[in-house]
């Protein structure tokens, strides 16, 4: 559906859809803030059901370790008394281990789901929080990757939709691969002229 520059589309009603779910969620069954579900779920949505679960599993995998690291940061923080030095050094070292950890595992694409998790349960976390408060906020995170999911599941987009989506990521491929060859010829144009010349030439 269009109006004049504005498109809405399927993806954009589902992603509407899961944060209303997750908050439906929270609100019947008395969970608390429902922030973290549902921007794991934002998160995870994708156009489809096959990029939604494979990036699913990115986001499940980041969620994890975000939430591990987010525990590791809640006992230390805890064991220092919630000294603000903690979260003033610790954070950011928690930060760039995930990522370097990410990508040692190949795991790129659940890079920012993984310090978004952390850093939204450990930020979040209040000194009088007990570790089960902290667990929970972890499942959090899975809720809201499930309800992405399963909203992939059971609302297919159309075809047409589809192709929509096809012509424009062929488009974005198409302009960086010019932007590449780009790239690729004024390194080629540098190397030529940081080649010796041949004095013979002359």
């Amino acid at each position: 559906m269009r109006f004049g520059r504005f498109r809405i589309g399927m993806r954009t009603m589902k992603t509407a859809l899961a944060v209303m779910i997750c908050i439906f969620l929270f609100h019947i069954t008395n969970r608390g803030a429902p922030m973290i579900a549902a921007l794991a779920a934002v998160f995870s949505l994708r156009q489809d059901l096959t990029t939604s679960v494979s990036f699913g599993r990115s986001r499940i995998l980041g969620n994890t370790l975000g939430g591990l690291f987010a525990i590791f940061y809640f006992f230390v923080s805890q064991f220092f008394h919630n000294n603000f030095l903690v979260q003033l050094f610790l954070l950011p070292a928690l930060v760039a281990v995930i990522i370097i950890f990410s990508d040692g595992i190949n795991n790129n694409a659940g890079i920012v789901s993984a310090i978004a998790t952390m850093l939204l349960i450990a930020l979040s976390l209040d000194k009088s929080e007990s570790i089960l408060y902290a667990l929970q906020r972890v499942a959090d995170t899975f809720i809201g990757t499930t309800v992405a999911i399963l909203l992939n599941f059971l609302i297919r987009p159309p075809e047409q939709e589809k192709e929509e989506a096809l012509t424009e990521d062929l488009a974005i491929l198409k302009e960086k691969e010019e932007k590449l060859q780009e790239l690729l010829a004024e390194v080629q144009e540098k190397i030529q002229d940081q080649e010796p010349k041949d004095p013979s030439k002359k």
